[in-house]
């Protein structure tokens, strides 16, 4: 007789949703999404041959319930390995990242994470999906875009913004910004990761999308190239909080817009199986809520 032993994520699932009771919670706790939790917990059911949940409230049937004990003691029995007399082997975590997203936003909190996983190795490769500068290795990687990824289960990470910004000294020199039509003519720094046409749109102009001036394929540089005067830059405010906090760039405007893209965590179909990659999934989407 063959013995089939339940996927570790989908016992994983079925614990969780057990003590949450909420397959959006269960989804957000595992990185993963609802409907994944919901073919999890199908999977497990039809491995075992009944139904472990009764009702629409998540309560557990009678079988549910005593198959839950076995599983939280069986989960406790595999957290308990290594044994504390063994040498706990260091986990590896490679993850590929835009650069200003890095700088900007992971760099500052990396520590918190080290802090609280020590036993993980995390290997940073710069990724420019625009430019097809991808590390095709990664265990994660971080994308910024629509979200339609196609090829990668994904999370959202994070939303943002968009304002123009400039230097002290440009705003000097040709402010004040009282109108929108103060902008009108002078230098606008163009990047395709964040083009115009999201704030103009956002303020009734019909102004074309610039077609003239430096352009930059790096975020980073652009807030780097406005913060030298080179001219006004459409930021995100996360991405650009360091310039913003120590002075070289200020909004130029009051009102912000929200942008059409976000940050995603991607990655591949059975990734999350691995313990330090949901570890660091959780990790992150709580450190950018």
């Amino acid at each position: 007789m063959t013995i089939r032993i339940p996927p570790i994520q989908c016992l994983l699932t079925f614990e969780a949703l057990a003590r949450l009771r909420s397959v959006t919670q269960t989804a957000d706790e595992l990185c993963v999404t609802p409907s994944a939790v919901s073919h999890r917990i199908r999977q497990l059911e039809q491995i075992l041959g009944t139904k472990l949940f009764g009702r629409a409230d998540f309560s557990l049937t009678t079988e549910g319930i005593e198959y839950l004990a076995h599983v939280r003691e069986g989960l406790a029995t595999l957290a308990k390995f290594p044994t504390q007399n063994a040498s706990p082997g260091r986990r590896k975590l490679r993850l590929a990242v835009t650069p200003t997203f890095a700088r900007s936003v992971l760099l500052p909190r990396l520590k918190q994470f080290s802090d609280a996983y020590p036993e993980i190795d995390l290997t940073l490769q710069v990724s420019i999906p625009l430019l097809d500068v991808v590390a095709e290795d990664a265990d994660l990687m971080v994308r910024f875009g629509t979200g339609r990824y196609a090829d990668v289960e994904h999370l959202c990470l994070a939303k943002d913004e968009v304002t123009p910004m400039a230097s002290p000294a440009f705003v000097r020199e040709h402010g004040p910004f009282d109108s929108v039509m103060d902008m009108e003519g002078l230098p606008l720094l163009r990047s395709p990761l964040e083009p115009w046409r999201t704030w103009f749109a956002a303020h009734d102009l019909d102004w074309p999308e610039p077609t003239e001036g430096s352009q930059f394929n790096d975020i980073g540089l652009m807030c780097d190239a406005a913060a030298a005067g080179m001219g006004i830059a459409l930021l995100r405010l996360k991405l650009a909080a360091p310039w913003l906090d120590n002075g070289t760039l200020v909004p130029l405007y009051p009102r912000h817009v929200p942008s059409p893209h976000a940050h995603y965590l991607c990655w591949r179909t059975g990734t999350m199986d691995r313990w330090e990659c949901s570890a660091f999934a959780e990790w992150l989407k709580k450190s950018l809520s």
